[in-house]
């Protein structure tokens, strides 16, 4: 009777400890709007204010020419006083004063502007900061928030000791969220923006209907090209998270469109060589050999400035191997492999944690100007014990 009123009494903290966490993580992305709203207002303030301060810098060097001019004419009349009658000497007095006191007001009105760019950009820098801190913490509370309301059971069975079961249980859970994060990034910056794109050229277009049609039509092209480009962007992204053709095509067509698309975005040499002595079935495996390919692909489409890509796939009756030979820059292999950070080599990290997670292995070698190699194994079926 003890223990199941402690296991209640623990679901309650729990319970309790998830509301507030999602209170929590509530505030922290509400926040974080306000934050990117700040950001988008300080950078059109920012434009507007460096189109002034454009035009004034401009301003500034024209009363500059004039005032140069009237003391000038001033020296010319203070010189030759005889020369001048009452009103030209006085006229040339008031234009230099006159000028020289429009150039005194532009040039306040110019540092006032710089000091006011200045501010918006230091107050932009912050602003960021707290925008790029929001999205780490909400990145880490959905962590904490998945590992406490997850069902991890059917994993934790198969673990050996508490330890490993936190670890994994916390590591697929990061993975989870990684992605997800990743992808929303890739929607911001990708179709949403695009679509922010399309509405200010739709209204153009509706303003331009009633003045230029010939215009508008232009226009409307133009924003033809627009949406294909976003429907091209939302299609990759659908593809990079569940590429459909595995199960229509299977592995091997499937990796070759992934190899003829990275040749048309790089222009990069790359050869796909396949030996198929078995078929492999489980659907995982398959999935894992294409996400191995794709991630060393994009790894080396951001890092290693490759001309030639080898790819070789050796389908065996117990195994699995996969080559992978690029002769780009290289890199220091314990530095990268080792490192979760997206931009200091998570790819090559999730590579080895796919491997390991089908009881695979994988070895690294890279040398910096030497290029990378990459050889997988994985098994096909589990040994006899």
């Amino acid at each position: 009777m003890t223990k199941k009123l402690d296991v209640e009494v623990l679901n309650e903290v729990i319970n309790k400890t998830i509301q507030a966490i999602e209170s929590g993580k509530k505030e922290i992305f509400e926040i974080s709007e306000s934050a990117r709203k700040e950001c988008d207002d300080i950078e059109n303030e920012l434009i507007e204010l460096k189109k002034k301060a454009a035009k004034i810098i401009e301003e500034v060097d024209l009363l500059e020419r004039l005032e140069k001019s009237s003391r000038k004419k001033l020296l010319i009349v203070s010189r030759n006083f005889s020369q001048f009658d009452e009103e030209d000497i006085k006229r040339a007095y008031e234009d230099a004063n006159n000028l020289q006191l429009s150039l005194s007001l532009k040039r306040q009105e110019e540092k006032l502007l710089i000091s006011r760019r200045s501010n918006l950009e230091m107050k932009l820098k912050r602003y960021k900061a707290v925008v790029e801190k929001a999205e780490s913490l909400t990145s880490k509370v959905g962590v904490v928030l998945g590992y406490l309301s997850g069902n991890l059971k059917g994993v934790f069975e198969q673990l050996e000791d508490i330890q490993q079961r936190q670890f994994m249980g916390i590591k697929i859970i990061k993975a989870q969220e990684e992605e997800r994060q990743r992808v929303s990034k890739e929607i911001h910056d990708g179709p949403a923006q695009t679509m922010v794109n399309v509405v200010l050229k739709a209204e153009l277009c509706d303003r331009l209907l009633d003045i230029d049609k010939e215009k508008a039509k232009k226009e409307l092209q133009l924003l033809k090209g627009i949406v294909r480009d976003s429907l091209k962007d939302i299609r990759k992204i659908i593809y990079d998270l569940m590429p459909m053709s595995l199960d229509d095509l299977g592995l091997i067509p499937t990796i070759q469109r992934l190899v003829l698309n990275f040749k048309n975005d790089t222009k990069t040499d790359v050869d796909f060589i396949v030996n198929e002595k078995n078929e492999i079935k489980e659907s995982i495996i398959q999935l894992t050999i294409f996400r191995i390919i794709q991630e060393a692909l994009n790894n080396i489409k951001k890092h290693a400035e490759a001309n030639r890509v080898l790819i070789r796939l050796d389908i065996g009756i117990q195994k699995i191997y996969l080559k992978i030979i690029d002769d780009g820059i290289g890199f220091n292999v314990n530095e990268k492999v080792n490192s979760t950070d997206d931009k200091n080599g998570f790819g090559l990290y999730s590579i080895r944690e796919r491997v390991d997670l089908l009881n695979g292995n994988i070895d690294i070698e890279s040398e910096n100007r030497k290029g990378t190699i990459i050889n997988v194994s994985i098994p096909l079926c589990e040994e006899e014990e």
